[in-house]
C-alpha cells in the first residue's frame, strides 16, 4: 500500500514541475516577441550593413510604433480598395509653329477650364515660343495652374529628311506621327491641332482609352459623314480609312501599342513598327498626298482598320459640318464637344459662329463667374450670326458649353 503511495506522490510532484516549467516558456515568450527588449527586425535593406536596421529600431522609441502604424495603414488600404499613390494625369500634346501662340494658349484655356481629373500638357513649339509660353502659362491663377503641369519641347524630326518632315503640310504639323517615339514614357495621349477647343472635360474623350479592345491603339473622327461632299471618296490619289477618311486634328492614342505593333503596309510582305514605316511611307506617297501627315494616318489605319475606333463628329466639329447643311447627327442631339476652327475661321469673318466662340474663350478672365462672363457674352454674339448657314443652329455651339459652365459653378459653390 505504502509502495503505491510513494508512486502517487511522485507522479504529483512532476505534474506540478511540468507545469512550472511550460508555465516559464510561455511567459518568456511573450515578452521576447511583444516587449521592449526584443522589439521586430524587419527584412535588411540590400546593400545595407548587418545590424543597422536592428541599431535603428532600439536608438528611436517611436520606429517600432512608426512601422506598425505603417503596416496597419497598408494592410487597411488593401482591405478598402484605397490606393496609396495619386492617379496618374490625363496627357494631351499640341505642336505650335509661326503664328500659333495665342491660339495654342487659348486652346489650352478651354481645357483646363473645363478638365475635372490632373492634366499634363505636353508643348511642341519652335524655339522662339518658348519663353512666350511659359510666361503665359505661369501667369495664370494658382487655382487653375494647379490642375495641370506642362513641359515645352523643341521641334524634333528624323535628321533624314528633317526639313521636308516640318513643311510636309501646316508648319510642324506632321510632329505628331513622332511622339510615340519622342514621349517614351507616356503611355497614351491626346493629341489636338492648335485650332481645338474643348467644350466638354477633356475627361470624356480620356474616357474612350477604356473602350479600346485588345486590337485598337488610335481613335479619330471621321473626315465627313456625307459622302456626296466627302474629300477622300472624290479626289484622294492614295489609299484612305472607311468610307470617307479620317481627320487627326483629334486623336487619341495608346502610343504603347503604337510602339510595340508590326503594321500591315503596301511597300512589304513584313508588318513594319511605326519608326520603320514612316519614312518609307512618305517616300512612296510624297507626290499624292495632299494634307500631309493626316493623309499619311489615313493610309497607315486602310491597311490596320482594326487598330482604330472611330468616335462621333460632336468630338470634332468643323466648318464642313454645317457649310454644306447639317451633317453632323450627334452634334444635332448632343450639341459641340470639341470646336475645330480649320481653314482659319477663328481669324477671319467666313464664319461668325466659329470666331465668336473663340473669342469668348480668349477674352474670359479666370476667375470671373463663367455664365455672365464667357456664356451670356457669347449667346449675344451668336444670336447676329443666324444669317450664316453654321449660325442658323447657334444653339449646338452653346449646348454643351452652358452644361460645362453649370457644372464649374456647382463645383464653385461646393468649394471643390
Amino acid at each position: 500500500m505504502r509502495r503505491y503511495i510513494r508512486a502517487l506522490m511522485l507522479c504529483m510532484v512532476f505534474a506540478v514541475l511540468s507545469g512550472v516549467y511550460v508555465y516559464s516558456k510561455l511567459f518568456y515568450s511573450d515578452v521576447s516577441f511583444g516587449g521592449a527588449k526584443g522589439g521586430f527586425v524587419p527584412q535588411r535593406v540590400p546593400g545595407a550593413r548587418r545590424g543597422a536596421v536592428d541599431k535603428s529600431g532600439l536608438q528611436n522609441p517611436h520606429w517600432y510604433n512608426r512601422y506598425i502604424m505603417r503596416q496597419r495603414g497598408q494592410m487597411e488600404a488593401a482591405l478598402t480598395g484605397v490606393q496609396s499613390r495619386p492617379e496618374p494625369p490625363m496627357h494631351l500634346a499640341v505642336v505650335a509653329c509661326g503664328e500659333r501662340l495665342e491660339e495654342t494658349l487659348t486652346m489650352i484655356k478651354s481645357v483646363v477650364l473645363f478638365s475635372i481629373k490632373q492634366l499634363y500638357v505636353h508643348i511642341f513649339a519652335e524655339d522662339q515660343l518658348h519663353a512666350s509660353f511659359m510666361e503665359a502659362l505661369e501667369s495664370w491663377p494658382g487655382f487653375i495652374r494647379s490642375k495641370f503641369n506642362y513641359t515645352v519641347y523643341s521641334i524634333h524630326f528624323p535628321s533624314e529628311n528633317a526639313a521636308e518632315w516640318k513643311k510636309l503640310f501646316k508648319p510642324c504639323a506632321s510632329q505628331r506621327l513622332f511622339l510615340p517615339l519622342i514621349l517614351k514614357d507616356v503611355d497614351s495621349i491626346v493629341y489636338v491641332d492648335s485650332d481645338i477647343l474643348f467644350l466638354q472635360p477633356v475627361d470624356r474623350l480620356w474616357g474612350f482609352l477604356s473602350q479600346f479592345n485588345s486590337s485598337q491603339l488610335a481613335a479619330m473622327a471621321p473626315e465627313h459623314e456625307e459622302p456626296r461632299i466627302a474629300w477622300y471618296n472624290r479626289f484622294a490619289r492614295h489609299p484612305f480609312y472607311g468610307r470617307t477618311g479620317i481627320n487627326s486634328g483629334v486623336m487619341l492614342m495608346n502610343m504603347t501599342r503604337m510602339r510595340s505593333l508590326f503594321f500591315k503596309n503596301d511597300m512589304t510582305s513584313v508588318g513594319l513598327r511605326w519608326e520603320e514605316l514612316l519614312m518609307p511611307l512618305l517616300q512612296k506617297y510624297k507626290l499624292n498626298i495632299t494634307w500631309g501627315d493626316q493623309d499619311l494616318l489615313n493610309i497607315i489605319f486602310h491597311y490596320n482598320p482594326e487598330s482604330l475606333l472611330e468616335f462621333p463628329c460632336q468630338w470634332n466639329y468643323r466648318p464642313d459640318h454645317c457649310i454644306y447643311g447639317s451633317n453632323c447627327a450627334s452634334a444635332e442631339e448632343n450639341g459641340i464637344y470639341i470646336l475645330h476652327g480649320n481653314r482659319g475661321v477663328y481669324h477671319d469673318h467666313k464664319q461668325p459662329a466659329f470666331r465668336a466662340v473663340y473669342e469668348a474663350i480668349k477674352k474670359y478672365t479666370f476667375g470671373s463667374d463663367p455664365v455672365t462672363s464667357l456664356l451670356d457674352p457669347l449667346e449675344e454674339e451668336l444670336l447676329k450670326t443666324t444669317h450664316t448657314y453654321c449660325g442658323k443652329s447657334h444653339t449646338l455651339f452653346t449646348k454643351r458649353l452652358e452644361h460645362s459652365l453649370v457644372n464649374i459653378n456647382r463645383k464653385a459653390s461646393q468649394g471643390q
